[in-house]
C-alpha cells in the first residue's frame, strides 16, 4: 500500500516547497494539484470540458505559475463538475508505489482523507503576500488583496472548501526559514513512518 502525504494550505504558505522537499527526501511521487486547476483555467473555453480532457502535457504549459492563472484556477475550482472530473486523476496519482505527496487545498479533507500524514501549512497574510510578490515581481500590497480574495473564495466555496483536516498537523511557516519548515515536516512524517 502506498504511503500518502497530504499537504493543504492557502497560497504562498510554503506547501509546494515543503511537498517537493518531502517527495525528494522520501523518494515519493509529487503532484501539485493546483496545477490541475491552473491548467484547466488556462485552457479557456468550457471549464468542465477542459477538466475532462486534461492531459499530463497540459500541466507543463508555460505561464501556469502566474497570478492570472492562480485566479483562474480558483474560479474553475469552485465548479463542482470541474472538481469531480479532476478527482479521479488525483486518486490514480496517489495510488502510486512507493508513495505520493499531493499538495493543494482539499487533499486531506476530500481527495485523500485516509492519507497517513496530513499537513496544513499556513503563514500570515502579510508574509504570504511578500513571498508571492517576490516570486512574481509584483507589489506586496496588490498581492495581499489578491491572496485575501482568493482565500475568501476558496474557504467559502460549497464544494471542498479550504480548511484543515481534523487530524492534520498545522505547520505555521511565518517565522521559519525554508530549511526549518522542511525539517519540521520531515519530522512529522518520520513520527508516523516510525510507528508503522
Amino acid at each position: 500500500m502506498p504511503f500518502i502525504i497530504a499537504i493543504d494550505g492557502p497560497a504562498a504558505s510554503g506547501k509546494g516547497t515543503i511537498a517537493r522537499a518531502l517527495a525528494s527526501h522520501f523518494g515519493f511521487h509529487h503532484l501539485d494539484t493546483g496545477l490541475l486547476y491552473r491548467a484547466t483555467g488556462a485552457k479557456g473555453g468550457d471549464p468542465i470540458a477542459a477538466a475532462r480532457g486534461l492531459t499530463p502535457d497540459d500541466l507543463a504549459r508555460a505561464g501556469l505559475r502566474s497570478a492570472a492563472a492562480g485566479q483562474a484556477a480558483s474560479r474553475v475550482a469552485a465548479i463542482p463538475e470541474v472538481r469531480a472530473a479532476l478527482v479521479e486523476f488525483q486518486h490514480r496519482f496517489a495510488a502510486q508505489e512507493p508513495g505520493a505527496v499531493l499538495d493543494g487545498r482539499d487533499i486531506g479533507t476530500v481527495i485523500c482523507p485516509d492519507a497517513q500524514v496530513k499537513l496544513y501549512v499556513v503563514a500570515s497574510d502579510e508574509v504570504r503576500a511578500r513571498r508571492r510578490a517576490a516570486e512574481l515581481g509584483a507589489e506586496a500590497t496588490v498581492m495581499l488583496v489578491e491572496l485575501r480574495e482568493r482565500d475568501r473564495r476558496d474557504s467559502e466555496r460549497a464544494t471542498a472548501p479550504l480548511r484543515p483536516a481534523d487530524d492534520a498537523v498545522v505547520l505555521d511557516t511565518s517565522n521559519l526559514t525554508i530549511e526549518e519548515a522542511i525539517r519540521r515536516a520531515v519530522a512529522a512524517v518520520e513520527r508516523v513512518r516510525g510507528g508503522l
